[in-house]
């Protein structure tokens, strides 16, 4: 039996969708929203009525923006002859916050996981492939999480690419700044050591 209305409830079932919120985050969140309604909920629904409204996916890069071609695809200071390829948007944005490149970028929807039913056709690699044959590009540099399917996905967009003409390059994997090496697995010393770089 609840405690709350029905309205209430509804509300808390549809925060626990979120990633990170389970059922008692959610009803944290919703009590919350609920309490400080006029400061927080007014603005909240504005906003979600807004992005509804405006957002679409970028019929180039796939990224998320209130311009079709995006903010990134449309920005001339970005070097055209480098796309960026991501499993997901959130990568994407992990790569602008961290300032770390002034590329194009390239949002596949996911990676290869023939356990999940996910192939080649459930994601954007074909217009990868279009794009990376259309002569400005000169690198394409796959940006995938060092998981299996991530790089099950990186090597079979190598082999699409082959006959491309550009570079083909990859993260580099391994220790992460400020990591001691005591605290990390096997794997992450394993590409560690292969990935090693020049020092001097």
């Amino acid at each position: 039996m609840s405690a709350a209305g029905p309205e209430i409830e509804r509300l808390i079932q549809i925060l626990a969708k979120l990633p990170g919120l389970g059922p008692r985050s959610a009803r944290r969140a919703a009590l919350h929203l609920v309490k400080k309604r006029d400061l927080l909920m007014a603005p909240l629904a504005t906003a979600l009525q807004t992005v509804m409204d405006t957002v679409t996916v970028c019929r180039v890069c796939g990224n998320l923006d209130s311009k079709n071609p995006c903010t990134v695809c449309s920005d001339p200071r970005r070097d055209p002859g480098i796309i960026v390829v991501v499993a997901d948007v959130a990568d994407l944005w992990a790569l602008e916050r961290a300032n770390a490149v002034n590329a194009r970028y390239h949002v596949l929807g996911g990676t290869l996981s023939p356990l999940d039913g996910v192939g080649p056709e459930d994601l954007a690699i074909a217009s990868l492939v279009t794009r990376a044959h259309a002569g400005e590009v000169s690198e394409v540099i796959l940006a995938l999480n060092a998981t299996v399917d991530g790089q099950t996905t990186a090597h079979y967009i190598t082999d699409l690419l082959s006959d491309a003409g550009v570079k083909v390059t990859g993260l580099a994997h391994g220790v992460p700044v400020g990591g001691e090496l005591d605290y990390l697995d096997e794997g992450t010393l394993t590409t560690a050591i292969r990935s090693r770089t020049n020092m001097g």
